[in-house]
């Protein structure tokens, strides 16, 4: 999985940054993962091997942009207009971006974003009910030609379906938190967001199941290594329509 953070560091705004994975690996080398900085791959979509080809190809499709930071955070202002810039130019890669701040979108958007770049993906973190009635109905009415609703770490069961029947979302992933520390993600809430998402013809993933993970009345420690996997064999995906077809 291909991933480019052009900064680093982060400030928590809301439960599903509780226990988050940025300043739980940071802390073990003693940095402050709320000091944003730049990182030395800022430009990596442009950097280029000795053969002067680009280091991130196009056959790697997929791009995770900013996975330890928000790209839409307040202190990174002054930097994104180079960090749009560089989507623009390699437009033959797609950049996904996972924000808890989708209130930011229409202040952080470039000049020629117009109804949204085609090889960028939004993500917009709902990890409780109270979040997705706060970040969706914001969400749904922007200009992005790739919306995705993602509940990670999931914290509880959500009821999305008047945001789906907009027609708006390509598709819903789901995933439990990780670490010592994990919350209960229970298998009951993940099948629940899967009714919904067939309802609506919307594709559906099951990312991964955390660490304290709940299936039919049963608490499992589940190992980091086997989150995904696990989450896997549960064979649930769903495959809807989507505005890349």
């Amino acid at each position: 999985m291909p991933v480019w953070n052009p900064w680093h560091g982060c400030i928590k705004i809301s439960e599903g940054c509780k226990n988050c994975y940025v300043y739980r690996r940071d802390s073990q080398f003693g940095k402050d993962s709320s000091v944003i900085a730049k990182t030395n791959d800022f430009n990596l979509p442009l950097k280029r091997k000795r053969n002067r080809e680009y280091k991130l190809v196009s056959e790697y499709g997929d791009v995770f942009t900013c996975m330890t930071s928000d790209f839409f955070l307040e202190q990174a202002d002054s930097w994104r207009d180079e960090a749009w810039n560089m989507m623009r130019l390699r437009r033959d890669l797609n950049f996904i971006i996972i924000t808890k701040r989708i209130h930011r979108f229409m202040h952080c958007i470039p000049w020629d974003w117009g109804e949204g770049y085609d090889n960028v993906s939004i993500m917009c973190t709902c990890e409780n009910q109270k979040m997705a009635d706060y970040r969706l109905p914001l969400f749904i009415h922007l200009p992005i030609r790739h919306k995705y609703i993602i509940h990670e770490p999931m914290l509880e069961s959500v009821d999305i379906e008047k945001y789906l029947k907009e027609g708006e979302i390509e598709m819903v992933l789901c995933g439990g938190e990780s670490g010592e520390s994990a919350r209960l993600c229970d298998f009951e809430w993940v099948l629940n967001t899967r009714k919904q998402c067939i309802k609506y013809n919307v594709s559906f993933n099951f990312r991964q199941t955390g660490a304290l993970f709940r299936k039919d009345g049963r608490v499992y420690k589940i190992k980091r290594i086997y989150q995904h996997e696990q989450a896997k064999k549960a064979g649930i995906d769903y495959k809807g329509i989507s505005k890349r077809a």
